[in-house]
């Protein structure tokens, strides 16, 4: 069996992946997405049994799980998966057709629209890009003066992602939300994201504590990923004041260095449990 790990970046996730394949003794190869050149008349690439998706760049992975899909490797996760998770909107459309609760969401192409939309859902309201990670360029918008002020830098800044106003009811938290993690078809581990600010996003600062994965957000968490297209997810849901939880949003490329420590899961091993089971069920399916 030979797995290849695709990435540019080598972060702490990586080689926690690096070490656990080590542990299990399963032959891998890093794929550096830098070095990586396909001539689309050859089958590059089709040497391996699995390729684990790590990229940072939602493009990469994008083109790669196509281009994985083409020659025949099993991509964790899939190219249906990785281009559903990396659009909010298509997120969205997905969990609302699969029944999966998420928070009142409205798209517009144009300002006047949106603005007409913003005021219709009333404030405040969340305004997201329908690309990108991190909790980079969402804004809570409070008011009309506010959201005629966003509206217009969106309009001025150009460029494609912010010709679509994807906008949301702001959901009132209670100093956090929650992050689960669910490879295959289990959820592994769960955390909460405390944080004083309304973005609780651990890479913006949000501490992570362990969170008991009862059975609604076990049925939450792989409903969602079942709706996105599967492999290796984290969940984001918010907990509602009326007490429903709602999916916020999925990634397909999960960080977890902080949710092992305080979750006590050995969330690398698990993945790489799943990476050599999807491999073992591709060769044997040859």
């Amino acid at each position: 069996m030979k797995v290849g790990i695709l990435c540019s970046r080598v972060r702490v996730e990586e080689k926690l992946l690096f070490e656990a394949l080590e542990k299990r003794g399963v032959e891998y190869e890093r794929l550096d997405t830098r070095d990586v050149a396909l001539d689309l008349s050859d089958h590059a690439l089709d040497g391996y049994d699995v390729v684990l998706v790590r990229c940072v760049s939602h493009s990469q992975a994008y083109y790669l799980t196509r281009w994985l899909e083409h020659v025949g490797v099993p991509a964790v996760s899939s190219h249906s998966t990785v281009a559903t998770c990396g659009d909010k909107l298509l997120t969205s459309a997905v969990l609302q057709e699969a029944g999966v609760p998420i928070p009142r969401t409205v798209v517009a192409f144009t300002p006047e629209a949106a603005l007409e939309a913003i005021e219709s859902l009333g404030y405040p309201v969340v305004l997201k890009p329908v690309y990108g990670s991190w909790g980079r360029l969402l804004a809570r918008v409070n008011d009309r003066y506010a959201a005629e002020a966003l509206l217009e830098h969106k309009t001025t800044l150009g460029g494609y992602q912010h010709s679509i106003f994807y906008i949301q009811e702001y959901v009132e938290k209670p100093g956090r939300d929650i992050r689960s993690f669910v490879v295959g078809d289990q959820t592994v581990a769960a955390i909460y994201r405390n944080s004083s600010h309304w973005i609780t996003n651990t890479a913006r600062g949000g501490e992570a504590t362990n969170c008991p994965i009862t059975p609604e957000i076990d049925r939450l968490s792989r409903a969602a990923a079942q709706a996105v297209g599967g492999g290796v997810l984290a969940i984001d849901i918010l907990e509602a004041p009326d007490g429903r939880l709602l999916v916020s949003e999925v990634n397909h490329t999960p960080e977890f260095r902080n949710s092992i420590a305080p979750t006590g899961v050995d969330i690398p091993g698990k993945i790489v449990d799943y990476v050599v089971e999807v491999a073992t069920m591709s060769k044997s399916g040859r």
